[in-house]
């Protein structure tokens, strides 16, 4: 099978790899769309992890064989694979902390090599461990698989708005109208609250107000803690969602977030990048700071939910669509942007629609 091997930063060789052998208790699938993250962008352009590896984690397709000792998957199903799983009855696990598991970070879905994702390739073999906890999702007919592909990224998000307890009647920031970003304001007006977004391109924007945004602002706008000022009876937002890795958009959150307001860190920043910090900012203001990393096993039901039955627009958030064989020039778009540039989703083995 053809697959996008890591062969170092910012290597990728587009070659043929044994398709995986599979265990009596294990599934293989035809990769059929897997979008692409800003994680796998960060493992192939820095120095992270050592290879031979196979990234991609956002993946849909269909079942093309199942090991003996499956039961209630069958050949032909059309699924989500969800790259990782937790083991319920650690520490963490109890406490509803699955992203800092340790069987939860040990990523075991592969197209080969050290296992790493696997979806960027014509076929990924899923674990026994994750085909028997949850970690394959049935697609309903109607839902395409570039709809399913944002099942694991929504996920993601929602648990964000979930731990940052955005309820109706709020008004939330959102810094950067990115893909996440744009998602988050559809999850934000989901939960009947209203965001508002910046950046600092017009066209994203402008894509913001389209999918919900009350209002949308250019990001280095010096009356910006002002506009917000007015947009919420002077009190400013309830919570900010840092979907972009940056001091000033930190800081930025810091003037806009209301006393007794919440500021949640998403995106992640360079682990060089360090904060000066009053901590009685957030004292006397009595400002939260919030931390959200990965998914949450409880809430994939919902994320399914949210996705499948189109509660959310993800199909606004796609804007390209490259082959398998083009995953560099897939990367090099997302690192470079145009205007127009939002969700990259990969489609191995076939051409793109």
């Amino acid at each position: 099978m053809k697959a996008q091997v890591f062969r170092g930063v910012n290597q990728l060789s587009y070659e043929e790899v044994p398709l995986p052998d599979l265990a009596p208790d294990e599934v293989l699938v035809q990769v059929r769309v897997v979008g692409l993250c800003q994680s796998d962008i960060k493992k192939i352009r820095y120095p992270l992890y050592d290879p031979p590896r196979i990234f991609g984690h956002e993946t849909a397709g269909t079942i093309a064989a199942v090991g003996a000792d499956v039961q209630d998957w069958q050949v032909g199903q059309r699924v989500v694979v969800l790259h990782h799983i937790p083991c319920m009855h650690c520490g963490y696990c109890l406490n509803e902390n699955y992203s800092m598991c340790d069987v939860y970070k040990n990523v075991t879905t592969t197209a080969g090599f050290i296992p790493s994702g696997g979806g960027f390739a014509e076929y990924v073999k899923v674990p026994g461990h994750i085909v028997r906890h949850g970690g394959l999702i049935p697609i309903p007919d109607e839902v395409t698989f570039e709809q399913a592909s944002f099942v694991e990224p929504t996920n993601c998000c929602l648990k964000a708005v979930k731990k940052a307890q955005v309820a109706p009647g709020q008004t939330v920031l959102v810094t950067g109208a990115g893909p996440i970003g744009l998602m988050f304001v559809m999850l934000v007006r989901y939960f009947g609250a209203r965001a508002i977004a910046t950046d600092l391109i017009p066209s994203r924007l402008e894509r913001a107000r389209a999918v919900g945004a009350e209002a949308a602002f250019d990001a280095r706008d010096p009356d910006l803690p002002a506009k917000i000022q007015a947009l919420t009876h002077g009190m400013g937002v309830d919570t900010t969602l840092l979907a972009v890795p940056s001091e000033k958009a930190f800081f930025q959150a810091l003037d806009c977030t209301r006393k007794g307001g919440k500021i949640l860190f998403f995106a992640e920043f360079p682990d060089e990048v360090e904060i000066p910090l009053n901590p009685n900012v957030l004292y006397r203001r009595e400002i939260d700071l919030l931390g959200s990393y990965s998914s949450s096993y409880k809430l994939q039901a919902l994320s399914a939910d949210i996705v499948f039955n189109q509660r959310i627009n993800v199909d606004a958030l796609v804007s390209d669509r490259f082959p398998l064989r083009d995953l560099a020039a897939a990367v090099e778009r997302a690192v470079n942007p145009t205007p127009e540039t939002f969700k990259i989703l990969i489609y191995p083995g076939e051409a793109c629609p």
